[in-house]
C-alpha cells in the first residue's frame, strides 16, 4: 500500500460542469471528516462535495458520499478508483460546479471516475505516493558525551519527526520503522553499556 505526502489537486470541465478534485494524505477517520466539512464550508457556492476515503494499514476503512448527486453515481466510482490505486490515508473530494447540462447517471459516473484518475495520475507524476511504513513511537535519554553518536546512528535509520530537548539531559523521541526498532533499542543499549533505555 501506498500513502500520499502532500495535498494535489486538478480540474475537469465536462460539459459546462465543472470538477474540482482533491486528494488530501489523512491517517484518521475523525481527520477525514473533518476535511470533508472544510471541504463544504470552502465551496459552499458549489452544487456537491463528493467524497470517497481509504484509511488505515491495509485499507479496511472505507467512506464516500454522493452528496445530492444520483445514488451510486458519484462516491461510489470514485471509491473504486482510489481502492484500485492500491494507496491508503487518502481522501478524495471532487467539487462540482453545475453547468446546466444534465449528465445523465452514465455520464456522471464516468465524469467522477475520470476526475478521479486524473488527480491520482497527477499526484504519481509528482512522485506523491510512498510506500506505507508502519511506525513506532519511542523516546530515551542520553548524556550529552554519547549524544554525537547516538545522532549519526538515528541517522542511517528511517526516523520521522524527531525531536530533541536539551536539558540536563538529551530527550530524543520520534517515530521509527516497526521493522528497525528492535534494532535501535539494541544498539543504543550496546553503545551505552545498558544505560540507555526506550521508554
Amino acid at each position: 500500500m501506498n500513502i500520499l505526502k502532500e495535498h494535489t489537486e486538478t480540474e475537469l470541465n465536462v460539459k459546462g460542469s465543472r470538477f474540482l478534485s482533491e486528494i488530501f494524505p489523512c491517517s484518521e477517520q475523525a481527520e477525514a471528516r473533518n476535511i470533508i466539512k472544510n471541504q463544504k464550508a470552502r465551496y459552499a457556492d458549489s452544487t456537491h462535495v463528493v467524497h470517497a476515503f481509504v484509511l488505515g494499514l491495509s485499507g479496511e476503512i472505507l467512506g464516500m458520499s454522493d452528496d445530492g448527486e444520483p445514488g451510486g453515481t458519484a462516491g461510489r466510482p470514485a471509491l473504486d478508483v482510489l481502492k484500485g490505486h492500491g494507496c491508503t490515508n487518502t481522501v478524495l473530494t471532487i467539487t462540482r460546479w453545475f453547468g446546466g447540462t444534465l449528465l445523465g447517471t452514465g455520464g456522471l459516473v464516468k465524469a467522477y471516475g475520470d476526475c478521479a484518475k486524473q488527480v491520482l495520475a497527477d499526484a504519481d507524476g509528482k512522485g506523491l505516493f510512498v510506500p506505507y511504513v508502519e511506525r513506532k513511537e519511542f523516546k530515551f535519554e542520553c548524556d550529552y558525551t554519547l549524544y554525537q553518536s547516538v545522532k549519526r546512528f538515528l541517522e542511517t535509520l528511517d526516523v520521522e519527526g524527531l525531536s530533541e530537548t536539551f536539558e540536563s539531559l538529551v530527550s530524543v523521541s520520534g517515530k521509527i520503522a516497526c521493522t528497525e526498532y528492535t534494532v535501535l533499542s539494541a544498539r543504543l543499549k550496546d553503545m551505552s553499556n545498558g544505560r540507555i533505555v526506550l521508554l
